[in-house]
Formats: C-alpha cells, sequence, structure tokens
C-alpha cells in the first residue's frame, strides 16, 4: 500500500476519496484509483515515498551512524557523550532493529528496561534525548505518519538542589584540603568559576587587580584545554578578583611556580594540566562519611 501523503484535492473532497458520497461502488473506486495516481505521480510524495523505502528497512546501528556524522557541532567531550550513550545503552537494545518498526510502545519498553536494570536517572534522561533526536530525525523524513515519541513519559529526572556552603564550611575544607584544593575552592567561592575553569587557572589572566578573564577550561573527559561551557575557541568572559583570591593566586604563583603562566599541572607530568579526579579523590575523603574528618573553624582564620 502507498505512503499517506497531503491530498491535493480540497478538504471538502476527502469523503469521496474514501468512497463516501458516490452514487455507487464503482465510481468510489475509480475514483480512489485516480487519486492513488496522482499521489504517484507526485513528485513530493514520490520522494517520500523513496525515503521510506530507503530509510524504514535499515537497520538502527546503520541509520545512528548515519545520524551521528550530521552532529557537526558537538564538541569533543559532547561527542565522546554521545559515543559512549550509543556504545553502552543504544546500539546494545536497539543495534539490528528495522527503523520502520519503531513507535511508542517500543520505546516506553525501553525506557522500563532501563528501570529495571538499575540505570541511573540521569543516564536514562541522557539515552532518552538521544534516542528522541534519532526518531525525530526518521520522523522529519516520513518513516513514520505518527511521532513515536508522542506519549510517551521521559525519564523523571530530578537534580538535587545545590547546597551553597557556609563561610564556616569554606574555611574548613580549606583548612583540610591540600594546596590545590585551597586555591580551587577560593577560585569558585570568591570568583565564581566552576571546576575546570579553576583547575586552568593562569596568572596572566589577571587583566586588573580585581578582574580575572577566563578564558578556557579544563575538559574533565579528555583532560586538556578546551574552550569554555557554550562558547567557541576564545570567547571568554571577565569576573571579579577579590583582594583574597588575587593573593591566593599569587601566594600559589610563587611557592610552586608556573608554567606559561599555568598554576595546576599533572602531579607526575608538568606539561599536563591538573586532572580533574585531583578534586574529585579529596572531594570523596573530606565529604561526609569519608576518611578525613572536616573540623569546623573560623572563617576569619
Amino acid at each position: 500500500m502507498p505512503a499517506r501523503v497531503q491530498d491535493p484535492v480540497p478538504q471538502r473532497g476527502r469523503a469521496a476519496d474514501r468512497g463516501v458520497g458516490f452514487t455507487t461502488q464503482g465510481k468510489a473506486k475509480a475514483r480512489l484509483a485516480e487519486v492513488y495516481q496522482e499521489r504517484k505521480h507526485n513528485p513530493h510524495g514520490q520522494h517520500r515515498i523513496d525515503r521510506i523505502q530507503k530509510y524504514s528497512p535499515m537497520q538502527f546501528r546503520e541509520y545512528a551512524a548515519e545520524w551521528r556524522t550530521s552532529q557537526r557541532g558537538l564538541g569533543p567531550a559532547s561527542v565522546r557523550h554521545l559515543d559512549s550513550l550509543l556504545e553502552h545503552h543504544l546500539l546494545p537494545a536497539f543495534a539490528s532493529r528495522r527503523m520502520g518498526t519503531f513507535d511508542h510502545k517500543a520505546v516506553d519498553a525501553f525506557i522500563m528496561d532501563m528501570e529495571r536494570n538499575g540505570v541511573g536517572l540521569a543516564t536514562q534522561s541522557n539515552v532518552f534525548d538521544k534516542l528522541r533526536a534519532i526518531l525525530l530525525d526518521a520522523h522529519r523524513l516520513g518513516i513514520y505518519d505518527e511521532n513515536p515519541v508522542e506519549g510517551v513519559v521521559p525519564p523523571q529526572y530530578d537534580p538535587k538542589r545545590a547546597v551553597i556552603p557556609s563561610p564556616e564550611q569554606l574555611a574548613a575544607l580549606r583548612g583540610a584540603g591540600d594546596e590545590v584544593l585551597q586555591l580551587v575552592a577560593d577560585l569558585m567561592s570568591g570568583s565564581g568559576l566552576r571546576n575546570g575553569e579553576a583547575l586552568a587557572v593562569n596568572v596572566n589572566n589577571i587583566v586588573a587587580d580585581d578582574v580575572y578573564r577566563i578564558t578556557e577550561q579544563v575538559n574533565q573527559t579528555t583532560g586538556r584545554y578546551a574552550p569554555l561551557k557554550h562558547r567557541k575557541a576564545g570567547e571568554y568572559r571577565d569576573v571579579p578578583l577579590p583582594a583574597r583570591v588575587r593573593r591566593s593566586i599569587e601566594a600559589y604563583a610563587d611557592t610552586f611556580g608556573t608554567v606559561d603562566g599555568y598554576l595546576l599541572r599533572h602531579p607526575r607530568d608538568v606539561a599536563r594540566p591538573m586532572p580533574t579526579y585531583h578534586l574529585q579523590n579529596q572531594w570523596q575523603r573530606l565529604k561526609p562519611g569519608g576518611t578525613v574528618e572536616i573540623r569546623s573553624v573560623d572563617p576569619g582564620s
């Protein structure tokens, strides 16, 4: 049966096309055959039929690979994240499935499988977003008459509310961590830098006594310097630089030196940036339940 395309006749004629309103069944069948021929020779309709014939029998692994090549605006970290979601979640579930067989029931069943397998809600949400993007791309090609994710309830990921530490907690953190954690804590609490931005701190970015210019970050996935989040290479933002934070930067540089202005370097290779896991490991030890007790101290000390 040919794929359904937009009927070129006015709305009021649709009943006739379905065989309603004709005096004989023969006339109705003749009109249906006429409409079919019109659609068949309609270039727009034929193009859609061609796309359905090409993509509907295609396996998900093939379609996803083709779709992935079109995601040219993604940065290196986003590409790695996408590849991980495909490799560990989507391809194991759908690799050989024909694209034309997806519907909301298949998507619902996949979400329930993730729930049963104990996949975290944040990961479930990310996986669903990628599957939805792929299926919507196929829907735009005309493979489906109806959106296969319409009506599907997505994974209910609710991020925990961020907790801003008190001055007493910050003071305790500075006292319990090493010099790296102390500097990062000052940069993040005093100037609002993200983790990766703090790890890329550079004395040359002090553009005024009270202004620090954030130009890059240490990418958590690649472990290398990268443009700021959601910004292109060369873009930056200027942030306030309190006197305390400036003194922390200068004191660290005086004590440990710099490499091309960078303060924080890899413990075993000064040619590389400080890895993000250095902070993560310390936090695991310092947070409640860790191996190091954080004692409350006077924030002015």
